[in-house]
């Protein structure tokens, strides 16, 4: 099927849908999706809306029962999607039928909600890699099956790989830009090890803000700032083997949360204040350099 195939009226209204969920609730992800030709845009915003829709269960307000209920409900239609009433379930199995999209990747996207469902910590950095692997490079390896590279042998293998990097570095960054967040929401995802090591004990002060313990807080936070930089570079040598605009998508989502990275580890200060942000004009001037680096990392 070529982007300017005409699609059955119900299939089209069930990617418009996810289309719709991908440009109110991507805030960072839609600015790489909007650079995909109409098939790869249309089924990354397929793969989008169902992990939100997983996530959302993680993080919403059922008790953990429930949640976990409503995850393993979610897992078969993720990993199954044949429901004719769903769209994002209508518009996933289509998605799947025209590009390889490993829909069993979902599976593992699923095992990392139940993890933050039942509150686990994470005593060292391999058990952290681990989380990461489920929630986001599971994510990375759904975008791969999207891009579709005409790779053979190793070469699919390796790119497997470095999705997977590349969504372990997304997730870190993510782990730090929530680091208050998160702790409010009763979740420590810093591994207990980096802790001990740099003697912080994650606490807030009576404004609200994180208690920065004499700056090691500070530099705790440059510590795994630094991991996840290891990891962007690793990962961003997927690109040049993805067709140009499928390279231009995963460089803009990679370089919006690579850019947020840097400016962390430059002022960890600003995590202890809030969540971390790009402003929009920021988000579109890393989207442009992503479109005029072609295949170039």
């Amino acid at each position: 099927m070529t982007g300017g195939a005409t699609l059955p009226a119900d299939i089209a209204a069930a990617y418009l849908t996810c289309e719709q969920i991908t440009g109110e609730q991507a805030r960072n992800f839609a600015w790489g999706i909007r650079l995909l030709p109409g098939t790869k845009r249309r089924a990354l915003s397929a793969v989008y809306a169902m992990a939100r829709r997983i996530d959302d269960i993680g993080d919403g307000q059922l008790s953990d029962e429930h949640k976990l209920a409503e995850l393993k409900a979610a897992r078969r239609a993720a990993t199954n999607p044949d429901d004719p009433d769903d769209p994002v379930q209508v518009a996933l199995a289509h998605a799947a039928t025209v590009l390889p999209i490993p829909l069993d990747a979902f599976d593992e996207l699923v095992d990392g909600c139940e993890m933050d469902v039942t509150h686990r910590s994470y005593r060292d950095l391999t058990e952290l890699i681990d989380y990461c692997r489920c929630v986001a490079g599971s994510i990375g390896r759904l975008s791969l099956g999207v891009f579709d590279p005409p790779l053979r042998g190793e070469d699919v293998a390796e790119a497997k790989r470095l999705a997977n990097t590349l969504g372990v570095a997304l997730q870190l960054t993510n782990i730090l830009r929530d680091i208050r967040e998160d702790l409010a929401a009763g979740r420590v995802y810093l591994p207990t090890k980096d802790l001990e090591l740099f003697g912080v004990e994650l606490r807030t002060t009576d404004d609200g803000s994180l208690d920065p313990q004499d700056g090691q807080l500070a530099e705790l936070v440059r510590f795994e700032a630094a991991r996840a930089a290891g990891r962007y570079d690793e990962g961003l040598r997927l690109l040049p083997m993805l067709d140009w605009r499928s390279a231009a998508c995963a460089g803009a989502m990679a370089g919006i949360y690579r850019e947020l990275q840097s400016r962390i580890a430059a002022d960890p200060t600003i995590v202890m204040r809030g969540r971390a942000a790009l402003p929009t004009r920021d988000k579109l001037r890393v989207a442009i350099r992503a479109m005029a680096r072609r295949n170039s990392p």
